[in-house]
């Protein structure tokens, strides 16, 4: 059967079954609060875009590639995002509704009570509110108009087109798309990126374990030779320099010594708000070669963003051509401009920086709950109000929320802790975004970036002129207590006003005052090679930037193949780039498995009857693997399950005791280098543990009937949001390549990867490929067309122009009156 006629027929069981007998069919457990399907459900199955359609804003064609991505083409700008409005509307309205539902904690109206404690969380965070800020601001900018033009094409989207089957399944219709809800969507992005309660881990560990112990197992820098930026790229302005000459190193050391000082937060609102964070192994490769170094003269850029893997992907594919732009790349669905991508003369990417942009305090609050001391006085809360959330098949949940000085203030069973994030202020990353489409070169994307406030992220760029870049964006808190500049890693006392942030206003505007100045930030001119993959962007920054960065498994890989391909005469072709995102060695197999084979040779003395022979074959495959992560490989399976049971065998015992969790136990780099008289081992030995996990990974691989890491590492994390109830929505079970420490990079335990390709020379060609489709259409051709092309890395064109003969015309509504 064809695809449509297989999806057709998995829609008719469902409907003929009703709700009460979807057992018998491929859409089986639905969950009870689905709406009982109808014939209604067809009108999904139909639908289709409209050969013309009226628009307020004026003419514009749009064009559809072989892979359903659109290309919209006007003469007026908001022309053309009307058009883009519409697009996005009819490949992923159900996408950009359930995302804001979840920002603005409106989920459980619809789902029930199951989602209570995501829409608790997202309404005390305050995220719609923040949206609200940032539209006043950027209604005001020249890409305000543009947001609106996009906003009007959802809503005549809707009011044209049949709903997708996903609210026919669950019962209800989407509310009109307002600006907001577009600035909404921005705000979930730099959650997703910068939502970090690190400091409430560290101090909990800290506690725990020791101050001692918890510097030792989760370092705040990993002792290694492939930062961003080498120092010699960077052009440090005087501001930078007198930056520096005022805080010395011994500055940095005394405030580097309080860290983990002060007692944890509840250890039980702590993991609350853990479960809040960015999914584990978010994170991005991106790198560029100038022209020196490529077979055509002009630069090479290279990016794949390490993000959720999901049914549809997270990316949107779009291309707009107008007299002021010609832009092409991904976004995410509800934003209306192009995000990484590139347009006729340059191309840029982001991956994420790792930087510490949220802050956690602690306050003394008054028996009565209403008043919280700040500056010597009690005060009460800047907000004090009860939010009600609505719960279908349920009783409505009413909520306090209440707000400080910093921000808002999250509560849990009675536990409190405050809360500030550069995303509750009013931001302009909307605005840079929509310039960078526009921009002609590195001058106007460098004043575009001022204007990036969050997410904090690794800008890459190239043009056609061969000018390359690397900026490092968004605002960069300065902390002070007593007046003393400090770090940020660590739990402040809010009621004494210590880390404030200055100028800075929640749910406001704020000034750039308290924030590191644009050229201080580390950034690198015209760099010859540079790559990122989330490892800290420099070794001695002058000011504090965080963390949270990488191991830099995927970063010394990246850097040590470009400077192999570059070294002497070396030249490089889009081949060789996209040869590289798709390069499977995983760093820690050579730090790891020798010691594990070693260890099972010793225990056998030589003689493999005296020990278990699974053991020592497996040994020996091991040996003679090339520690390439390849889906056919028997040695990759046998690593990537001996690796969780060995972390597991050290760090189980010591966490146990200390009732923390798997979440808390430290990275493999650390697990690497701990040596074999670690207090971990106990007494135990490392060799000995080694074995030990060996021998648990051939009892899982045994048990599982596993013969390859394909059999293991497959797609079937990459889940439609409703898969779990409705299973036919889900993509197909492929085998993948890649692991977490790979360049190609696939985490099938936490379906996060490379959600993302492309390569492009700027000026001339690029090419790129998404995990699935561009379509979230589930009858659509193109609603998984793309995944086995991203499971080989085989991207398709993404050519300049307006793409050929147009599907459907926009004329103007007077127009169509007339």
């Amino acid at each position: 059967m064809t695809r449509d006629t297989t999806r057709r027929a998995v829609l008719a069981s469902a409907l003929a079954a009703g709700t009460a007998g979807l057992a018998a069919s491929d859409a089986a457990d639905l969950l009870d609060s689905f709406a009982p399907l109808s014939g209604d459900a067809w009108d999904a199955a139909d639908r289709s875009f409209p050969e013309t359609v009226e628009s307020p804003h004026g003419p514009a064609a749009v064009a559809r590639d072989e892979f359903g991505v659109p290309r919209v083409s006007a003469d007026d700008e908001s022309a053309a995002y009307f058009a883009v409005g519409y697009c996005q509307a009819f490949d992923r309205l159900f996408a950009m509704d359930l995302q804001r539902r979840v920002m603005r904690g409106r989920l459980s109206a619809v789902i029930g009570e199951a989602t209570l404690s995501s829409d608790e969380f997202n309404v005390a965070m305050g995220f719609s509110e923040a949206a609200e800020a940032t539209w006043e601001v950027v209604a005001e900018s020249r890409a305000g108009p543009l947001v609106e033009a996009f906003a009007d094409g959802v809503n005549a989207a809707m009011e044209d087109l049949p709903l997708p089957l996903e609210f026919e399944l669950i019962g209800y219709e989407p509310e009109p798309w307002t600006p907001v809800d577009s600035m909404l969507m921005e705000k979930q992005i730099s959650w997703t990126l910068t939502g970090d309660f690190g400091e409430l881990r560290r101090a909990l560990v800290a506690d725990r374990l020791g101050e001692e112990r918890a510097a030792t197992l989760f370092p705040t820098r990993y002792d290694h030779d492939d930062p961003i930026l080498d120092g010699t790229e960077t052009r440090l302005s005087e501001a930078t320099e007198r930056a520096t000459a005022e805080r010395s190193a011994s500055d940095r050391s005394a405030a580097r010594s309080a860290v983990g000082s002060a007692a944890p937060v509840d250890p039980e609102l702590t993991d609350w708000l853990s479960g809040f964070e960015s999914p584990t192994g978010v994170g991005s490769n991106s790198w560029v070669v100038s022209g020196e170094h490529t077979e055509s003269g002009t630069p090479v850029l290279a990016y794949d963003p390490h993000l959720s893997l999901q049914a549809p992907p997270l990316w949107y594919e779009q291309a707009v051509e107008t007299p002021e732009r010609s832009v092409r790349g991904a976004t995410f669905s509800g934003v209306p401009f192009v995000i990484a991508g590139a347009n006729d003369r340059g191309a840029w990417s982001f991956t994420n920086l790792g930087a510490d942009v949220l802050d956690c305090y602690r306050y003394e609050v008054g028996d009565a709950g209403d008043e919280y001391r700040y500056d010597g006085e009690w005060r009460s809360f800047e907000v004090d109000e009860t939010r009600t959330i609505p719960v279908a098949g349920g009783e409505d949940r009413d909520l306090r929320v209440r707000r400080t000085v910093h921000g808002p203030l999250i509560e849990r069973e009675g536990r409190t802790v405050g809360v500030a994030w550069t995303g509750h202020t009013a931001t302009r990353t909307t605005v840079a975004i929509e310039a960078y489409g526009r921009s002609e070169g590195i001058d106007d994307v460098l004043a575009a970036t001022r204007d990036f406030d969050l997410p904090t992220q690794n800008l890459v760029y190239a043009d056609a002129d061969g000018r390359t870049l690397y900026f490092a964006t968004g605002r960069l808190p300065i902390r002070r207590i007593d007046g003393e500049v400090v770090d940020g890693d660590r739990i402040f006392d809010g009621s004494a006003g210590e880390g404030e942030w200055d100028g800075f206003e929640p749910f406001g505007e704020s000034s750039w005052d308290g924030f590191v100045p644009f050229a201080e930030k580390p950034h690198a001119i015209d760099p010859d090679v540079l790559s990122t993959a989330n490892q800290r962007p420099i070794d001695d920054p002058t000011r504090y930037v965080g963390t949270a960065y990488a191991t830099p498994y995927r970063g010394s890989r990246i850097a040590a193949r470009l400077d192999a391909a570059v070294d002497g005469e070396g030249v490089t072709d889009p081949a060789f780039h996209r040869g590289l995102q798709s390069d499977v060695r995983d760093g820690r197999a050579p730090e790891l498995v020798p010691e594990v084979v070693a260890a099972v040779r010793d225990e056998a003395g030589g003689d493999a009857s005296d020990s278990d022979q699974s053991l020592v074959d497996a040994a020996d495959t091991l040996d003679e693997w090339d520690y390439r992560m390849a889906r056919g490989s028997r040695a990759a399976l046998l690593f990537a399950r001996y690796l969780p049971q060995f972390r597991e065998r050290v760090f189980g015992p010591a966490f146990t005791d200390a009732d923390l969790g798997e979440a808390y136990y430290p990275s493999d780099w650390t697990l690497a280098r701990l040596p074999d008289d670690d207090p971990l081992f106990d007494g135990r030995s490392r060799a000995t543990l080694a074995v030990r996990a060996l021998g648990d990974a051939l009892e899982e691989i045994d048990d599982e009937g596993w013969e390859t890491y394909g059999d293991y590492n497959t797609t079937r994390a990459m889940d439609h949001p409703l898969g779990g109830e409705a299973p036919f929505l889900n993509y197909g079970d492929l085998p993948a390549d890649g692991s977490p420490a790979t360049v190609k990079n696939y985490r099938v335990e936490s379906a996060v990867g490379s959600s993302w390709r492309m390569v492009v020379r700027p000026g001339t060609d690029a090419a790129a490929v998404l995990p699935g489709g561009n379509s979230g259409d589930y009858f659509s051709d193109h609603y998984d067309d793309q995944l086995r092309r991203w499971l080989d890395n085989d991207q398709r064109p993404m050519p300049l122009g307006d793409g050929g003969e147009p599907a459907a015309r926009f004329r103007s509504s007077e127009e169509g009156s007339r």
